[in-house]
């Protein structure tokens, strides 16, 4: 019979039925309700997602629903309506939406969801038909996709549903009340006497009174397993959406205790890699948040330049950019918990052996080098503080379940003003092969945001040639990859006679004329990384050649050179002091 949660309440009957009152057979699949202590009437959309039901409209078949949550868009990553009778109302409105997390405020026409933001992030809507390059997003951080949703959906807790099937909306609109027929849970209704309590037209109990308690017990129990099974898809849910905030609204690292840190790292059973940093360590937050734990060797100072540190890179949130979660300041123990990226770093794949060398693939590459070269840029230019890098290379260079890169470990990082043209170092800094001359010596210039681009030039010429076999006699003359490719490109040679895609031997010719751009002996003739970015989603074609970024002219001194820059040790050291 048909029933409220309260006076006043929506009136549940058939297609909808009360799960803990009514038999199956009362109503239709996916249209359960049942009254919480609130005496609220309850809809349970797929994937436990709750809202409590305001009116249903029988008539037109339409659901009025409120979200008793602060933001009903923590529910939508969970709300698949494909899979459930119900369809929004005014379907012309529907449109994909692009999540962006921004540390920038934005203006218009960006949809701005509150609910989820604090002073420092701003979480953003975007329909996945806009032009983005007319949107300055380099703040922001592309977070997830939302399909085929109304644009009222990310302000409003009030959601109206309407449902096609069953047509029960015939029935009453003929003053009957609508059934399914022969008590089966099938797609099949029939219209009947809202006097009558059952299809047959008696007024005679549906059940005889012999089985009555039969019946009851097997519905008791039907209940009483149906709460279970709520209850634990509830925690899970709960979970999903406990990540899913996590991931999205991107807060401040937290800071942990180490005996917080033995506890995700497991008594630090799992090691991933280990350096002259420290070790890496697999720890979990929950059991669907993975980190990556690096321990530092470093046990020097009180911590608070350490703290200081973090809270600066903790700021960082840019997809081409590693995500701090968290970090440990505690006595002499310093630790720093990282995203946990499954793919290693660069250069596993880069310097491969054998038939592993082209796993990637170079427009693979393309993409790679395109995306750290956004990250640096944003570094460079996008943070509140300019933040130089000082140690770019493969190893430094992480990739996710999708391979987009993200540039880690900021341990040799220096922040200044970005009105600053050069900054003040006493010591070098970064890896050999990779530092920038002007970093090793002042003879050769100011160190400034250009020594990250030299470290990026040569991180571009190593994807370059660990994927192309070397040439042997330009070995044997002591010329490194660097200098040899440069020769050859130089006089209009074609390396690239091996890679069957012209599309390919694009990229890589590209790639290569980038790099050599950026690992120019000056730093006022390499680009900045906002060019280089340019560069390298341009075409490869239109690219012309750099000058010769050695500082010699003829082969045997360059080649001299050239060694002296593989083998750094050979320049001396020399403290800047200004």
């Amino acid at each position: 019979m048909p029933t409220r949660c309260r006076k006043g309440g929506p009136l549940i009957q058939s297609p909808f039925r009360h799960k803990y009152q009514h038999p199956d057979y009362c109503g239709y699949p996916g249209f359960d309700v049942y009254c919480d202590d609130k005496n609220d009437t309850v809809l349970v959309l797929p994937n436990s997602v709750k809202v409590i039901v305001i009116k249903i409209k029988y008539v037109s078949q339409l659901v009025h629903l409120y979200n008793p949550g602060i933001c009903f868009f923590q529910k939508l990553p969970f709300l698949n309506l494909s899979v459930y009778p119900f369809h929004f109302v005014d379907m012309s409105d529907i449109d994909d939406y692009n999540l962006f997390n921004c540390s920038v405020r934005q203006s218009d026409p960006y949809n701005s969801i509150s609910c989820l933001g604090d002073s420092s992030n701003f979480i953003y809507a975007i329909p996945s038909d806009y032009d983005f390059d007319t949107f300055d997003l380099t703040s922001c951080t592309s977070v997830h996709k939302i399909s085929s949703v109304p644009r009222y959906i990310f302000h409003e807790t009030d959601l109206h549903l309407a449902w096609s099937e069953p047509a029960c909306g015939l029935c009453e609109r003929r003053g009957q009340r609508c059934n399914l027929k022969n008590y089966t849970r099938g797609h099949q209704i029939q219209c009947i006497d809202k006097v009558k309590t059952n299809p047959g037209g008696s007024n005679q109990p549906l059940i005889p009174g012999a089985t009555l308690g039969s019946v009851l017990v097997v519905t008791i129990l039907a209940a009483l397993l149906l709460l279970y099974r709520s209850i634990r898809v509830d925690k899970e849910n709960e979970l999903k959406i406990e990540k899913f905030l996590q991931d999205y609204r991107a807060l401040k690292p937290t800071r942990f205790s180490y005996s917080d840190v033995r506890r995700i790292t497991n008594q630090f059973s799992e090691k991933l890699g280990e350096g002259g940093y420290g070790i890496v360590y697999k720890g979990k937050l929950s059991n669907e948040i993975n980190v990556a734990v690096k321990v530092l060797n470093n046990s020097k100072g009180n911590g608070e330049e350490f703290v200081n540190e973090v809270g600066t890179i903790g700021r960082i949130h840019h997809i081409n950019v590693v995500r701090l979660v968290g970090f440990c300041a505690e006595g002499f123990r310093r630790v720093l918990v990282y995203e946990f990226l499954p793919n290693d770093s660069l250069e596993k794949f880069i310097f491969q052996a054998g038939l592993n060398r082209n796993s990637l693939g170079w427009p693979k590459l393309q993409d790679i080098a395109l995306g750290i070269a956004k990250g640096i840029e944003y570094l460079h230019q996008g943070c509140d503080q300019q933040i130089l890098h000082f140690d770019i290379k493969p190893h430094n260079i992480l990739l996710d379940h999708n391979f987009i890169p993200k540039i880690c470990d900021f341990g040799l990082a220096k922040l200044c003003s970005k009105e600053q043209s050069a900054v003040t170092m006493t010591a070098a800094r970064g890896t050999m092969g990779y530092i920038a001359p002007e970093v090793l010596s002042s003879t050769f210039g100011r160190v400034s945001y250009k020594s990250d681009v030299y470290s990026f030039g040569m991180l571009l010429l190593e994807m370059v040639g660990g994927r192309k076999n070397v040439d042997h006699e330009a070995n044997r003359s002591q010329v490194n990859f660097p200098q040899w490719i440069y020769n050859h490109l130089n006089v209009g040679e074609d390396l690239w006679q091996i890679i069957e895609q012209e599309e390919e031997r694009s990229i890589a010719r590209k790639l290569s004329i980038v790099g050599l751009w950026c690992i120019q002996w000056h730093p006022t003739d390499r680009p900045s990384m906002k060019v280089a970015v340019q560069m390298l989603e341009g075409d490869g074609h239109n690219l012309d050649m750099p000058p010769n970024p050695f500082p010699a002219t003829n082969v045997s001194s360059s080649a001299a050179a050239i060694r002296g820059r593989q083998y750094q040790n050979a320049l001396p050291l020399i403290l800047e002091s200004d």
